[in-house]
């Protein structure tokens, strides 16, 4: 897939959530992207899926001819009622559209909408060596708000947690 072609960016439904987690779980045993150690499932995923909504922390799919080929969630950053200004997004891409722009494109729109959404920051939690969405993510402006050494264990190898944050 390339950015030429045609997608659509829209709120998911309930019928989307096995895309989600399939696209989700191909990330599971690569030990870059999420600190999941077994694939999910959709049951276990329901809800988070509800916890979202289109006014206040939508879940984003983009299609791509019908197809779900990423997603972009909006989650609530902190449970106390201070922290409603800010979000952590996550953004998640199907195998065969990786490095193809897809997660610009999801990254601009979420920057872009995000104060709609009552949203003045957004933060992202990224494993140091997650390069490829550390280096997307500072292009788009984003700044090392803090890194926790070592607090994730993947097949014995302890990683860091980067913290990245922009005002929007």
């Amino acid at each position: 897939m390339t950015t030429q072609q045609h997608y659509i960016i829209e709120d998911a439904a309930l019928e989307d959530l096995q895309a989600v987690v399939d696209i989700y779980n191909t990330t599971v045993a690569g030990r870059m992207v999420t600190a999941d150690l077994e694939p999910v499932t959709v049951e276990s995923r329901l809800a988070w899926f509800h916890e979202h909504n289109s006014h206040h922390r939508p879940l984003w799919v983009m299609r791509s001819e019908g197809k779900v080929v990423a997603w972009l969630s909006f989650q609530s950053f902190y449970g106390r009622a201070a922290y409603n200004a800010t979000a952590e997004i996550s953004i998640y891409v199907a195998e065969e559209c990786r490095g193809a722009g897809v997660g610009r494109i999801l990254l601009e729109k979420a920057l872009a909408e995000a104060p709609r959404f009552g949203l003045n920051r957004l933060v992202g939690f990224v494993f140091g060596h997650n390069e490829p969405s550390l280096k997307l993510l500072r292009r788009y402006g984003f700044e090392d708000w803090g890194v926790l050494p070592g607090v994730a264990e993947l097949d014995g190898v302890e990683r860091d947690l980067v913290i990245v944050g922009r005002k929007v």
